[in-house]
């Protein structure tokens, strides 16, 4: 858990020297992730840039941007503006409710002129903010009493609840593992996370304990879902048919792949939104065992750069950011590979930096640069 205290001198580096401290290894891993997303773009629209990687490579310029302006400005500026970004964020997500825009039965984008948003990336983000921001804020003896405690968690379910609404699960898993972290890195008492643990493993034992009772929980077409997910091959051409094409591409590729741009799953169109959630599964199919492993590699060196980050920063609120947005990137990949994997069901959760989308590619990137900056703008000692 994290327990620096804040510090009222904070020499830093001023002007363009702050780019001598800008944690460049990170940079280079998040270029090396998105040079892989490019190239899985340009291969899944059949040698076509102009599809999906030229567009993708035009948001990641920008994004990058972004991530050096962000990582620029002073960490006490992003901690001033993190209300602001949370109630920005709650406003942007009640607008979809009433003016949203719907794309493959659901209701999460809104136009803001010429950009296409997902409000709720931006919450994401804002909602780690906020909940550093308050366990910055609260004295330590405050952090697990209960009342204290129920703060956090409403500021959570309000935006879980609107997500919810789209309906977008993914997003909303992402948005409760951040602020679990953030809470559990702030020194919350283990009893809580015991607590939640116990009432979900109850819920989840009474489900599956109800069906056929005269007092089941969820609606038979509900139970099917579960049944499919546990099993696909009960309905391969309807609702298991996305998790069988994705197993049989991920074992088609094997130890070393097919080959560039050889992968028949993704090639034939066999492979449902190969550009988007499904795409590990095309550079599997590509590259093999070897190629999904190396991005998972490359995906493990950015957490735990950032994971020593957070824990080496002695102000609160940049450790507790850091390690809450570090958390949220992970459940983003885990939970993708996990789903495509069948290990999870499909919730529509896109491969963070790799899969195709404009909103994810640059609030992943602003993500970073507040994690940059938290990095360059950290209190440094006499002989820092």
């Amino acid at each position: 858990m994290i327990y620096w205290e804040q510090m009222n001198a904070r020499p830093t580096p001023t002007g363009p020297a702050k780019l001598l401290h800008v944690h460049w290894p990170l940079v280079i891993l998040i270029f090396c992730v998105c040079g892989a997303g490019f190239l899985m773009l340009y291969s899944v629209a059949g040698g076509n840039m102009d599809t999906w990687a030229r567009p993708q490579m035009m948001r990641f310029g920008l994004g990058v941007v972004v991530m050096l302006i962000v990582a620029m400005i002073h960490i006490d500026f992003w901690r001033r503006i993190s209300v602001l970004a949370y109630i920005g964020g709650l406003t942007l997500l009640v607008a979809v409710e009433f003016m949203g825009e719907v794309g493959m039965g659901a209701q999460r984008w809104i136009d803001i002129g010429p950009l296409r948003l997902q409000p709720s990336e931006v919450m994401k983000v804002a909602l780690v903010m906020v909940i550093a921001q308050y366990y910055a804020w609260l004295p330590r003896d405050k952090v697990s009493n209960p009342f204290w405690v129920a703060l956090p968690l409403l500021m959570t379910a309000i935006p879980v609840f609107l997500v919810l609404r789209q309906p977008d699960l993914g997003t909303a898993i992402l948005m409760i593992a951040g602020a679990g972290v953030v809470m559990f890195l702030a020194g919350v008492s283990w009893w809580y996370f015991g607590t939640a643990i116990a009432v979900v493993s109850g819920t989840v034992w009474a489900v599956f304990e109800s069906r056929g009772q005269s007092w089941q929980l969820l609606n038979d077409y509900q139970y099917r879902r579960i049944d499919i997910f546990l099993d696909p091959s009960m309905d391969p051409l309807g609702a298991g048919y996305h998790i069988t094409q994705a197993k049989i591409a991920l074992g088609a590729g094997g130890l070393s792949g097919r080959g560039f741009m050889q992968g028949t799953q993704s090639r034939l169109d066999f492979l449902p939104e190969k550009h988007t959630d499904f795409i590990f599964t095309s550079l599997a199919e590509q590259f093999g065992f070897v190629g999904g492993l190396t991005l998972l590699g490359l995906y493990t060196a950015i957490i735990m750069f950032c994971l020593l980050s957070a824990f080496s920063n002695r102000d609160r609120f940049g450790a507790l950011m850091t390690g809450g947005l570090t958390a949220t990137f992970f459940f983003f990949f885990a939970v993708n590979m996990a789903m495509v994997m069948g290990l999870l069901p499909v919730v529509g959760v896109p491969l963070p930096l790799v899969s195709y989308g404009g909103s994810a590619m640059l609030v992943l990137l602003g993500a970073f640069g507040l994690i940059q900056s938290a990095h360059i703008h950290r209190p440094r000692g006499a002989d820092a």
